[in-house]
């Protein structure tokens, strides 16, 4: 009989993958509430894998756009088309009142590369635009199925050297570029710093926000067990269905610019993570910061206790999206004090 070895196991030396144990922790009372009226709006609709993915994306946007509502307003917005090798991609431009900062931020959302857009996080792209005084301009790359990896991440990299090649007439410093995301955004951030790295672009980047990303093709993890049932937001059921409908290959879900656990994360720019504490992807992001850390990145990273995954468009109701806005936009700032630990 074959046994097997421990090198054709190799997610048995990852830290994060051992015999489940420990409750889940207690959700934020706001956040319960944010879960309560997400869960009343979805109800209305058949569940997104089982209908045709235009319905499913539609009825989507319907249960997440009131929370794109309200909050700041503009000085300015501005939507146009950029040009990449996969064709035009739609672009939003968010100009605060106050300019604090002279860069831009390219904020990238989440949906696991299926779902949302640029409307849908509307409101976070205002928030982060109006509290840290930046320029912000958010992209909607082609999602899947229609655009498999790698073309949603190419379209990325391609509108992140546009806006540093248009650096003028965007009224920006293209020295002071910021890059970031929640979820599949998070991915697609750290995916976009690497390729711009390998193809000797790195420096346009000045630091990278993950917000709860998914960071690894292995979902052996204690958070998948603990928050994965559906019971806070994201499901490992859903998880599976996105992965699968992004993934062109079988081996692609080894490619370090998916798997970014894979990836030698050398020589990138600082990060800023906020971490989800009740959400299947926690361990993601802990593990993630372990291997930044010993791979010499300058890394700060800050676990929001009660909070589940896209938190942050709680921000209408939640003490804690708020204060993860703060955060981000200190750090955006160049603080690294105490209270971002």
């Amino acid at each position: 009989m074959m046994s097997l070895q421990h090198d054709s196991l190799p997610y048995l030396d990852d830290p994060a993958f051992t015999l489940p144990t420990g409750t889940p922790a207690p959700v934020d009372p706001q956040i319960a509430e944010f879960m309560r009226l997400m869960a009343k709006d979805a109800a209305q609709y058949p569940r997104r894998d089982t209908l045709p993915i235009e319905e499913g994306r539609a009825n989507a946007e319907k249960v997440r756009l009131p929370w794109a509502q309200g909050g700041p307003q503009m000085a300015r917005t501005v939507n146009t088309e950029v040009a990449t090798r996969h064709g035009k991609v739609r672009v939003r431009i968010h100009y605060p009142a106050e300019r604090r900062l002279p860069g831009a931020f390219m904020y990238i959302h989440g949906g696991g590369f299926v779902l949302f857009s640029i409307d849908t996080h509307d409101r976070v792209m205002r928030e982060y635009a109006e509290r840290a005084g930046i320029v912000v301009i958010g992209i909607d790359y082609t999602r899947a199925p229609e655009a498999k990896f790698p073309q949603p991440l190419e379209e990325c990299v391609d509108v992140l050297r546009w806006i540093a090649a248009q650096a003028r007439e965007l009224s920006i410093d293209a020295d002071q570029l910021f890059v970031g995301g929640d979820s599949a955004g998070a991915n697609l951030s750290m995916g976009t710093a690497l390729t711009l790295r390998d193809e000797g672009q790195g420096g346009l980047i000045k630091g990278i926000v993950l917000n709860y990303g998914g960071f690894s093709s292995n979902l052996f993890r204690n958070s998948v067990v603990r928050y994965g049932a559906g019971d806070y937001g994201l499901s490992l059921h859903m998880m599976i269905w996105f992965r699968g409908l992004h993934i062109r290959h079988g081996k692609d879900f080894f490619d370090p610019r998916v798997d970014i656990m894979r990836a030698d994360l050398r020589q990138l720019p600082p990060v800023w993570m906020v971490v989800t504490e009740c959400d299947p992807l926690h361990d993601d992001s802990i593990e993630l910061e372990r291997l930044l850390k010993a791979a010499g990145v300058d890394v700060s990273a800050k676990v929001y206790r009660g909070t589940v995954h896209s938190f942050l468009e709680a921000v209408s109701i939640s003490d804690a999206a708020v204060q993860a806005f703060e955060d981000t936009a200190a750090w955006l700032h160049g603080e690294r004090g105490a209270h971002l630990a």
